[in-house]
């Protein structure tokens, strides 16, 4: 199935036509009015030169000057082998479209809201038929039907047309279009956008990213530039506020030689208040402190990850060569 990008708007279309694979790109008047285009044949020529096929509009109100309007346009510098006139139906449009598909030029018939108006299309030779299924639904006519009807005259009596799927809203309208098989379909870019957006899709991707970081990255790649210590000879009170400076929900404990003899942590400072605010003052060296739980800056953040939930601690020392270079936070695994 074709895919078109439904707009005229300069910055979309750039964007739509970095994914590398539309067909093509359909465009009307009003989306050019509604994007302050005033040079309609500098716009024209400004999108053929960035997109592979594009589909403009050719307005008469006679055949002769809808096929006049169409080489005029050509004349300007377009490809014939790559522009497709917009024709909207009706019988003088179904004339000048076998005109032009004669002429070995493409025809996209629009505006069609009944099996009829498209029956006269694919008759005439248009190399597309398009049904304006967001428009019709707005009115309460049953679109799908309609399309479907289409698609299944063409496979029937088989029409060289392709049946377009346009007036896109949603993204349920693609999946209408791919179940009923029609050929070719022009979405706006901001559905288009949406076309691979899942749930579980983001979830299971997230995973991969996650586990991935867990066996490639390294504790000293991941860890915070900053190493929170405190001296020994600080009272508590002191030392919370550097805690609170780092950033951090521990501190590394240190003597005049930058040795670290333990670690201090939140948990540590709850279980202390209960003796009063009078452990304030007390100094960092008067508290006793365990081993402290630490490891080395080389070590992959899968060991890091393994270590932070057997150990069931927030926060753990790194050290290079057996020296205290900072600490890792169970946030930085993410």
């Amino acid at each position: 199935m074709e895919l078109y990008l439904d707009s005229a708007n300069l910055a979309e279309i750039e964007e739509g036509f970095k994914l590398g694979f539309l067909t093509g790109l359909t465009t009307t008047p009003t989306f050019m009015h509604r994007d302050g285009v005033k040079d309609i044949d500098g716009m024209i020529l400004k999108l053929a030169d960035m997109v592979p096929i594009l589909q403009i509009e050719a307005l008469g109100e006679t055949a002769e000057e809808i096929v006049a309007e169409a080489h005029r346009q050509l004349e300007m510098g377009l490809d014939p082998k790559k522009t497709v006139f917009k024709i909207p139906v009706s019988l003088e449009g179904v004339r000048a479209c076998k005109i032009l598909t004669s002429e070995g030029l493409m025809v996209n018939v629009h505006l069609v809201y009944t099996i009829q108006q498209a029956y006269m299309a694919m008759q005439a030779g248009a190399t597309y038929v398009c049904p304006l299924v967001g428009r019709l639904q707005d009115q309460g006519h049953d679109a799908l039907g309609l399309v479907q009807d289409c698609v299944e005259a063409v496979n029937y009596y088989g029409y060289n047309t392709k049946i377009m799927f346009s007036s896109v809203r949603n993204v349920e309208h693609i999946k209408n279009a791919i179940q009923i098989g029609v050929h070719t379909i022009t979405v706006p870019l901001g559905i288009m956008k949406k076309l691979t957006d899942n749930h579980f899709t983001q979830l299971g991707t997230d995973q991969f990213f996650e586990h991935t970081r867990l066996m490639t990255v390294r504790v000293k790649d991941a860890m915070r530039n900053v190493n929170p210590t405190v001296s020994q000879d600080l009272s508590l009170g002191e030392a919370l506020l550097k805690m609170t400076e780092y950033g951090f929900g521990a501190v590394s404990v240190v003597d005049a030689n930058d040795n670290v003899i333990g670690v201090f942590t939140d948990g540590d400072l709850r279980r202390s208040l209960a003796e009063g605010a009078s452990i304030l003052s007390k100094k960092m060296s008067d508290f006793e402190y365990s081993e402290p739980i630490s490891i080395e800056s080389d070590a992959l953040l899968y060991d890091a990850n393994d270590l932070l939930h057997a150990s069931k601690v927030d926060t753990i020392l790194v050290t290079e060569n057996g020296k205290s270079i900072g600490m890792f936070d169970i946030q930085d695994i993410k």
